[in-house]
């Protein structure tokens, strides 16, 4: 369980986060929205220890994620809205592989993981291209891939589907459907809930830094009253 008490963040003079307060329970399918600049990915940021908090806590099964980064990023895998700020390998291959290799896995089980998350993303043989020659969308599809090849228990993604095709689009929410059914819990931080809403067990939306509602997607019929595109 992903457990938020009292959350506060500044930047500067400007505050991002004010007095949040939620928890992300295991297996759970979760949607954060809400209007740009509303705190989403200040929020997720602290579930990995990537900011620390100016007050408040942020504990992962548990244990206190500034305490123990190292434990909240293996448990809790991040997906960043821009992928090359993930991308720390010169091929496919060795990116997707880097994070099980620093788990201190068995050479086969690197390789089982890397080949089933490169598949998920549709990058299938792939693993000898250079990351700077792929495309943009490639780029993402090598960030989602070396979270998933990480196994984590709780998965997030900031903007997962931004330059995505349909095929690698449905081949990513495929794999989001089995790991919610296998029990990971999953966070996506989207503005577009197209063929997401009906997968979620609950919505948070988030507005000037606070949680403004929070709810099952059937209790939250008019998102569009919070700034949020409620399509399907």
């Amino acid at each position: 369980m992903i457990t938020v008490d009292a959350l506060t963040h500044r930047f500067g003079d400007a505050l991002a986060l004010d007095d949040i307060t939620l928890s992300i329970p295991d297996g759970e399918f979760c949607l954060l929205v809400g209007p740009n600049g509303s705190g989403k990915t200040t929020l997720v940021r602290h579930f990995n220890a990537l900011l620390e908090p100016d007050s408040g806590t942020v504990a992962v099964d548990g244990t206190d994620v500034t305490a123990d980064p190292l434990a909240a990023r293996t448990s809790v895998g991040m997906v960043f809205q821009e992928p090359r700020d993930q991308l720390v390998a010169a091929t496919v291959g060795a990116d997707v592989a880097f994070g099980p290799e620093n788990l201190g896995l068995p050479r086969d089980e690197i390789d089982r993981r890397v080949a089933s998350a490169l598949s998920a993303v549709e990058l299938d043989g792939r693993e000898d291209d250079h990351v700077d020659a792929l495309s943009g969308g490639e780029q993402a599809r090598v960030a989602i891939a070396g979270a998933l090849a990480m196994e984590p228990t709780h998965l997030v993604l900031d903007e997962p589907f931004a330059g995505l095709d349909l095929r690698a689009r449905r081949s990513l929410l495929a794999r989001l459907d089995d790991l919610h059914d296998s029990g990971t819990s999953i966070v996506v931080v989207t503005h577009d809930l197209r063929d997401l809403r009906e997968r979620a067990d609950r919505i948070v939306v988030l507005t000037d830094g606070e949680v403004v509602a929070d709810g099952a997607p059937a209790d939250l019929a008019d998102l569009e009253l919070y700034g949020v595109d409620g399509g399907c």
